[in-house]
């Protein structure tokens, strides 16, 4: 199957040594994957040091950081909480920030969920590279991984583990039709926009009623989700042959975003989810001997430093 191509004129996913935001104001608006309600979004640049900051203009501009200890335990998407507020489904604009570059912007949002859009966070590339990008006079920090962190749950695994650039292993087991996948995607090497962001999330047709009762996916439809026949995708062609693991990369980029840098290191994933995801953001953070920040010099790379080699210490994907 030929994979389609997905050109963006200048590349604006380089991490550059300096802080950046968007040049100008976006506006998106859409339904909630899980909430079905719909819901109006606007992104605006944001100055030097400020991260990445929600803000719900339906309840009087209540602002939540898109930081570790504002994460809630919910297991469907990675949401965030602050004094009981909660925004939700964050994980495509978290990736596609963190996959382009974006240091900081504030989201504004007027419903508790943000917008699917096409299921996907190829919206958000097209978007920044329509406006562009403002560098900003403030040194990039990244969070640099000295020594392993991991979390396992039966089967399932992630870690991370030292190493230069910020590169991921992935693995997933499905039920069929999806089976085993895996790939590999150095984000260091400017592929976001091409590789990952045109993943699109995905769901089986039969578990489609047991969710809706549960009170799930009220806004997915065919335009914005994969969706999951006995025999392969009903609203194909895909967009990868790999699509379904790609999306999970997608997701695993936005969920560690919620460190509140980029990470400098190898992370390594088997079968992991959300609330895997954000396990180990949270291990990761509490163990402060296990990193450093760190500045990213001119050549778009942190300073060196002595590590263990990763190779050595990073487990190889196994049962795929």
């Amino acid at each position: 199957m030929m994979e389609q191509g997905f050109l963006f004129g200048e590349d604006l996913g380089h991490f550059a040594h300096m802080e950046q935001t968007i040049a100008a104001p976006l506006e998106f608006t859409g339904v909630g994957l899980h909430s079905g309600a719909e819901v109006a979004m606007r992104l605006l640049p944001a100055a030097a040091g400020s991260g990445i900051v929600f803000r719900r203009t339906d309840l009087d501009n209540f602002e939540i950081a898109a930081i570790g200890r504002n994460v809630a335990k919910v297991s469907y998407a990675t949401s965030l909480m602050r004094q009981g507020v909660l925004i939700t489904t964050t994980e495509h604009l978290l990736s596609a920030l963190i996959g382009m570059g974006v240091d900081n912007v504030i989201v504004e949002v007027d419903n508790l969920e943000l917008p699917i859009l096409d299921g996907s966070a190829l919206p958000y590339v097209e978007a920044f590279s329509r406006v562009g990008m403002r560098t900003q006079r403030r040194r990039r920090e990244v969070i640099r991984v000295l020594r392993p962190v991991e979390v396992r749950e039966g089967g399932k695994f992630i870690g991370v583990y030292p190493g230069c650039g910020y590169k991921i292993e992935y693995a997933i087991d499905f039920p069929a039709p999806i089976g085993q996948q895996k790939t590999c995607v150095d984000l260091a090497a400017e592929t976001y926009g091409t590789a990952i962001a045109p993943a699109r999330t995905f769901g089986y047709k039969a578990d489609e009623q047991r969710l809706r009762d549960m009170g799930l996916i009220r806004g997915a439809s065919a335009e914005n989700a994969i969706i999951l026949g006995a025999n392969g995708p009903e609203n194909g062609p895909l967009r990868f042959t790999d699509e379904y693991v790609r999306h999970k990369v997608l997701d695993l980029i936005g969920d560690l975003a919620l460190a509140g840098r980029r990470i400098e290191g190898r992370v390594v994933a088997e079968r992991a989810g959300h609330a895997m995801h954000t396990a180990l953001v949270s291990r990761l953070l509490r163990d402060r001997s296990a990193w450093e920040m760190a500045h990213l010099t001119a050549a778009h790379d942190s300073t060196p430093a002595a590590h263990p080699d990763a190779s050595m210490t990073a487990p190889a994907l196994m049962g795929i």
